[in-house]
């Protein structure tokens, strides 16, 4: 079976909030031989997880680590670390997703009013820059 999991699985599994949910969550990712995971499902479950559940960072970097070891998933390995770093250094996952979706579909430069995730991400080795300095750049 090749599934393509939503947000609320994910959730499931990790917070296991609804013992029949992740019951059945879990059994799912157990039997599926292709598991596609989208970017959207995890940027939107680090979210929840943070939002409403209230889990640490580090928690939710370690839970989001344990997916690189399955084999079976199938996830844009690069933007999921990228994003794992910018969690792990008090960034918003989402950013991390966002430059390296960006960056390797071809923009140069990850362009943001948010100076802790332009930092981060030049701190990764990518080019990042806030809008009024590429304006005055010419």
């Amino acid at each position: 079976m090749k599934i393509t999991v939503d947000t609320n699985i994910l959730v499931r599994v990790f917070i296991e909030d609804d013992p029949e949910q992740a019951t059945q969550a879990r059994a799912l990712l157990v039997k599926a031989t292709r598991i596609v995971i989208p970017l959207p499902a995890v940027c939107e479950a680090v979210w929840v997880l943070r939002r409403a559940y209230r889990l640490s960072t580090s928690d939710i970097a370690d839970q989001l680590e344990r997916l690189l070891l399955v084999d079976a998933i199938v996830i844009d390995r690069q933007a999921l670390m990228a994003g794992i770093a910018f969690l792990r250094t008090g960034g918003d996952f989402a950013d991390g997703v966002i430059a390296t979706d960006g960056r390797d579909k071809g923009g140069e430069v990850f362009v943001s009013f948010d100076r802790g995730a332009v930092n981060r991400w030049r701190r990764m080795g990518g080019n990042a820059s806030e809008p009024a300095l590429l304006l005055s750049a010419g």
